[in-house]
């Protein structure tokens, strides 16, 4: 049986994430149903994606992954399955898969949505596990729905890039409140070409060294390393680096007055100088 995986912006707060897993085990048994997370912050797409994308490369082939993150960002009439590199993709269709994927999906359908019928996460969870169950069966994708023609495209934060010098944007802070940023290793290394650097993590505060692990500093020192997913991290070794540097990911601000910030994502930034 496939394995199915859950990444959503619920929480662990209430009865919903185990009323899910629930219907999994009525809808698809036999099948291993493994969280990614539950606490992607309310509506934060960035987050998702970069979870989504740090796990999804450590599950096997067939594996379905449930995607359950701003499902109701418009009223409905249809959600997304894709299939890509071998695995398949069950959202909404509000641009989180293109920004997982980096591109558009290789093969994508509307799975329809009958307008008398309820719309809520327990009804998705059910329309998503009846679609896995047709795929495990040998139903291709396209007998799912109609192909996929016009879907959202969200794009992913880059970081902004001069001759010597490269800004990233905070999209993460994990359970130790460890720093992650969305440079890469492979864009770090292509704009520093060998040269020092200098990673500013306060005006005054920067690190010139790339660590391999938390231990090659003093406890309560910072470091910066490349962690399991390829990103830029930025840490204290048995501290806080979030709550000491004041580094956050996105905060959603709103304003009555002036549409072009109403949902605007701001992201703080971390600064490398090459020298």
């Amino acid at each position: 049986m496939p394995v199915i995986t859950l990444t959503s912006d619920i929480g662990l707060k209430d009865y919903l994430v185990g009323a899910i897993k629930g219907q999994l085990l009525q809808l698809c048994p036999g099948c291993p149903v493994i969280d990614i997370s539950h606490q992607v912050s309310p509506f934060n797409f960035h987050q998702a994606a970069y979870l989504c994308k740090a796990a999804l490369p450590h599950f096997p082939a067939g594996t379905c992954h449930f995607i359950l993150v701003n499902l109701f960002d418009s009223p409905p009439d249809h959600f997304l399955v894709a299939s890509h590199q071998g695995n398949y993709f069950f959202c909404a269709d509000n641009g989180l898969i293109t920004m997982i994927l980096d591109g558009m999906p290789e093969e994508s359908v509307y799975l329809p949505w009958k307008s008398q019928d309820q719309k809520d996460t327990i009804q998705i969870i059910r329309r998503f596990g009846e679609a896995a169950n047709s795929l495990q069966q040998g139903k291709p994708l396209n007998g799912l729905g109609v192909p996929a023609t016009r879907i959202m495209v969200r794009n992913n934060l880059v970081p902004t890039i001069s001759t010597n010098w490269m800004e990233g944007q905070v999209i993460y802070v994990d359970n130790f409140e460890n720093v992650i940023t969305n440079i890469t290793r492979e864009q770090f290394e292509q704009q520093r070409r060998g040269r020092g650097f200098r990673i500013f993590v306060m005006r005054n505060e920067y690190i010139t060294e790339i660590s391999g692990s938390y231990p090659d500093v003093k406890e309560s020192d910072k470091l910066a390393l490349f962690n399991t997913a390829g990103y830029l991290e930025i840490a204290i070794n048995k501290g806080n680096a979030a709550g000491l540097f004041g580094l956050q990911p996105s905060t959603r601000e709103k304003s009555q007055k002036d549409d072009f910030f109403q949902n605007r994502l701001f992201y703080q930034t971390v600064r490398i100088e090459f020298e």
